[in-house]
């Protein structure tokens, strides 16, 4: 599995881990690089010292490379300087310009990434100096910034940029969805639902539990869980009843903070209370997490399973007329 992207960072698997909020742990973007893919840090809900303290655990748990995400819906200058002091190499920025802060990764010798919704997107983030493009699809879980499915978007952003890796999210949860990117031109795939059924995930194990229920039809996009953050659509488990019963605080960190209702953070491990009121994010290929896995196996399946069906679609070549 060589290309581009996977050579310039050592992935064996192309596999991106992407960054679901303070799901994204140390633990598991190490576990993720370490197995032969690429984990990524959400850096955007940390303060910016806490963020700090938080690369350099992950770099005490690999040598491998690992890179953190920036949302620019907000000012994120102190952020990534801090990940660029700390020797980050690869960062991703997501919503917003992000023309200035590419010229900051540059100077500083770094890579960046830009996720985009559409083939313009695209072409504009390029033309703004992204070094690889990650196209998402409308099935994916989290945030979500574009309103085509994955399917029809990636090609299209391939050929939007062809000199740029293309990575490409939404609705890839297995070898199979993998092995389908790859063949729409992407050079790894960027899966962040699958991910959060790990070991390694910081997330509550009813929220795991309710990821293995959930089927594909059991999503919602919507802007409920705005949590301060204007027109910015989402994809999470669809649970309304819970969501209507709800009181003013639904539930309670470890420290005793409440967490009030239609609160945009996801449940942590030590949250107590009405965890299926919090917001649940994931993307449609929900119906593919069934198991949970630690990450290295997790990896390592994913890699059988991308080569499984990569030789299945090399031997139906001879069948095509």
């Amino acid at each position: 599995m060589k290309n581009r992207f996977c050579e310039a960072w050592g992935m064996s698997v192309p596999v991106v881990q992407a960054p679901v909020g303070s799901a994204s742990c140390p633990e598991l973007v190490a576990a993720v690089s370490n197995a032969g893919g690429l984990g990524m840090l959400s850096g955007t809900w940390r303060e910016p010292e806490a963020l700090r303290l938080l690369i350099r655990q992950t770099q005490e748990r690999t040598r491998r490379p690992f890179g953190v995400n920036l949302v620019l819906a907000w000012d994120m200058t102190e952020r990534l300087e801090i990940c660029l002091e700390e020797g980050v190499r690869l960062l991703s920025f997501f919503w917003g310009d992000p023309t200035r802060s590419l010229e900051t990764v540059h100077r500083a010798g770094a890579t960046a990434l830009v996720t985009v919704g559409s083939a313009d997107e695209a072409r504009q983030a390029a033309d703004a100096g992204a070094d690889g493009i990650v196209a998402q699809g409308w099935e994916a879980g989290g945030h979500v910034w574009g309103q085509v499915t994955t399917l029809a978007l990636v090609p299209r952003v391939v050929d939007a940029v062809p000199e740029l890796p293309v990575l490409a999210a939404g609705g890839i949860a297995d070898g199979r969805g993998i092995a389908a990117a790859l063949a729409l031109g992407a050079e790894a795939a960027w899966m962040g639902t699958r991910f959060l059924l790990t070991d390694e995930a910081r997330v509550h194990p009813h929220y795991q539990r309710r990821l293995q229920e959930a089927t594909e039809a059991d999503t919602l996009h919507t802007e409920r869980f705005s949590g301060g953050w204007p027109n910015a659509p989402h994809r999470v488990l669809n649970l309304p009843e819970h969501w209507e019963r709800a009181g003013e605080i639904i539930a309670h960190y470890e420290d005793g903070e409440a967490i009030p209702r239609l609160s945009s953070n996801l449940p942590a491990p030590g949250v107590v209370g009405d965890i299926d009121a919090m917001c649940l994010y994931a993307g449609q290929s929900v119906g593919l997490t069934a198991e949970r896995l630690p990450a290295a196996a997790l990896v390592a399946q994913l890699g059988a399973e991308t080569r499984a069906a990569a030789r299945n679609l090399w031997e139906l070549q001879g069948t095509i007329r």
